[in-house]
């Protein structure tokens, strides 16, 4: 099949369409709303950084507007419509997906998988204790089960041996994640929380590669075969070990796909050494859907559309960064730095905090590309998402703080004024 050729700016449209960002959102209300961004995206990354709303909450409000934590709460521990297991990291996941975890689960309970052999070469793990207790109870969580006093608390490397045998419970399926309670895991059998008639048939290697390929177009929009293979799977996939699918398995089956015409090939200018690829009729039905009013969403780091850094920088020619982890004095943009999008461009960075005591949304650092000019209607539409994004974190006022260029902070603060 002759492949299509795409500029770069309907490339991006066609990503931004399938991400969900494509214009106003338009998305249902409640938990079926929360349920459809999630099957569309193929998965949400769970993040543990609070300085603002958790990376989970922030990518479905972005996408659904009115959006709040108890919706997430609901479909995973009312209407079991999402559950918890490693995508690219650990995430929620479309319930209708669980069979396509089996696999993963099932490398777990290898005595010889590394991150198993990792564990329990510093703890002896009482499995066996931990699961009758949650048998004989019911559902508990990590702090109901007493911490040997010899050990000191740490992160998650130095866990205490219940939670290392409940996490890895989970990773092996027997057991869930059936709610979480103030962000704290409670476990249960998976017998207890699986809804009934869910599929558990084991797929084999062919199924799976094509369920990889498909959840990841229909979330990318177009993506070259690397990406398609980091979209769902760990970052350290490329070992062996860790991969449901081999490489070869999963590039043979884009190719069988595109023989069929169920996948197109696709070239985007500026960028034809590498070929592309997409569902068939997306990305056709996308490039022709004609520009959006341009407006502002503030990104979480961890949101789908920036997750793979590389794929930002080629085709919005942005440098996504994360610095949480660098120490503070080699910080460049700041702690926890949300991208700003505007139509169909990355323009700016924000360093926010939401000081919940004062009811504050902080945002510590405004920064523009060089190369972008705002314009009042930018303006406006920044100021409309600081307010919008401070209600989401529960704050009622906007602090401004270092802009850069520093020459649009008194054009930004007045806009911030009209608001608040």
């Amino acid at each position: 099949m002759n492949p299509i050729t795409l500029s770069k700016s309907a490339a991006r449209r066609i990503m931004l369409d399938a991400q969900l960002l494509h214009g106003p959102p338009g998305m249902a209300s409640g938990t079926d709303g929360a349920s459809r961004i999630i099957e569309r995206l193929g998965y949400v990354q769970i993040d543990t950084i609070h300085v603002v709303e958790r990376a989970h909450h922030h990518v479905l409000w972005t996408r659904m507007p009115g959006y709040g934590g108890e919706l997430l709460h609901e479909l995973q521990a009312v209407r079991r419509g999402v559950f918890e297991y490693w995508a690219r990291a650990m995430a929620y996941l479309p319930m209708r997906d669980y069979r396509f975890s089996i696999l993963r689960m099932r490398q777990f309970r290898r005595p010889d998988h590394p991150r198993r052999t990792w564990i329990e070469a510093r703890q002896k793990l009482p499995l066996e204790t931990v699961m009758n207790r949650i048998r004989a109870e019911g559902p508990l969580s990590a702090k109901d089960f007493a911490h040997p006093r010899e050990r000191k608390r740490g992160p998650w490397w130095d866990w205490k041996p219940a939670k290392s045998a409940l996490e890895l419970l989970l990773w092996q399926g027997e057991l869930m994640v059936a709610e979480r309670r103030n962000f704290q895991k409670v476990y249960d059998l998976t017998e207890r929380v699986l809804p009934s008639g869910t599929d558990t048939r084991l797929p084999d290697e062919r199924e799976t590669a094509e369920h990889l390929i498909r959840r990841a177009l229909g979330a990318m929009g177009i993506a070259e075969a690397r990406e398609i293979d980091e979209y769902l799977q760990p970052a350290a996939a490329r070992d062996s070990v860790f991969r449901v699918v081999s490489w070869d398995r999963l590039t043979r089956t884009i190719d069988e796909l595109a023989e069929d015409g169920a996948v197109v090939p696709v070239l985007v200018e500026g960028d034809r050494e590498k070929t592309h690829y997409a569902l068939s009729g997306a990305a056709e039905r996308s490039a022709g859907t004609p520009k959006a009013k341009a407006a502002v969403r503030l990104l979480s780091p961890f949101d789908n559309l920036v997750i793979q850094r590389d794929r930002t920088d080629r085709f919005f020619d942005y440098q996504c960064t994360l610095e949480c982890y660098t120490p503070a004095a080699k910080r460049i943009h700041g702690y926890f730095v949300l991208p700003v999008l505007f139509g169909e461009r990355l323009v700016g960075r924000v360093d926010p905090q939401a000081d919940r005591k004062s009811g504050r949304l902080i945002l510590r650092s405004v920064e523009l590309e060089e190369d972008f000019q705002p314009t009042g209607a930018f303006l406006a539409e920044f100021a409309k998402a600081a307010a919008a994004y401070a209600k989401f974190n529960r704050c009622n006022a906007v602090v401004l703080g270092k802009v850069r260029p520093a020459k649009w902070k008194p054009a930004l603060r007045d806009r911030l004024k009209t608001i608040f």
